[in-house]
């Protein structure tokens, strides 16, 4: 396997175990802006669309081959300094129809593990509950997920810190505070 392969594995193993089992922070071969880009390098291909307000990351989307999609049409959204003004191209995002569940997107979005608001997560995957602590995304975030989401229907979230993603699936269900 060549080093790309290997990252593109290791990537896709950590978002497989993240969406797996919530709230369980998972390993990235690489941190900060450099995981934004392995995770768009293991997701995006010539047949999928993404999104970001970035422009950096945007043109990082552009080279890969993947098309860029305005926010309600994009698949995979990618945040890595989400600003309180994200919140509009966050609820833009697809969720997805009761026919098509799976055309709902997936959200990548910058954040600190470890931060002033905690989380309490259940659902699949999760034995009982499983609290978490994040900070760094819009404040308004938790509560637009809640009104978005209701299982089939709603967003993926994979939380990034550093080298680390949390996995968020629909199917999980948020409790703030």
């Amino acid at each position: 396997m060549s080093p790309a392969e290997t990252r593109q594995h290791a990537t896709f193993t950590a978002l497989l175990w993240a969406l797996s089992y919530p709230g369980r922070p998972q390993r990235l071969p690489a941190g900060g802006r450099a995981a934004f880009a392995a995770i768009a390098e293991a997701l995006l291909d010539l047949e999928t669309g993404a999104f970001s307000p970035d422009a950096e990351f945007a043109a990082l989307i552009a080279r890969s081959g993947a098309r860029l999609l305005p926010p309600q049409r994009a698949p995979y959204h990618f945040y890595p300094a989400p600003e309180a003004d994200s919140l509009e191209s966050i609820a833009a995002a697809p969720v997805g129809s009761y026919t098509e569940p799976e055309l709902g997107a997936t959200l990548v979005l910058s954040c600190h593990l470890g931060g002033p608001a905690t989380l309490t997560l259940r659902g699949p995957g999760i034995a009982g509950s499983v609290r978490l602590r994040v900070g760094g995304l819009p404040e308004d975030l938790w509560l637009l997920r809640a009104e978005r989401t209701r299982f089939p229907l709603g967003w993926d979230l994979l939380l990034i810190d550093g080298a680390e993603v949390v996995g968020l699936p629909r199917s999980t269900a948020v409790e703030v505070g």
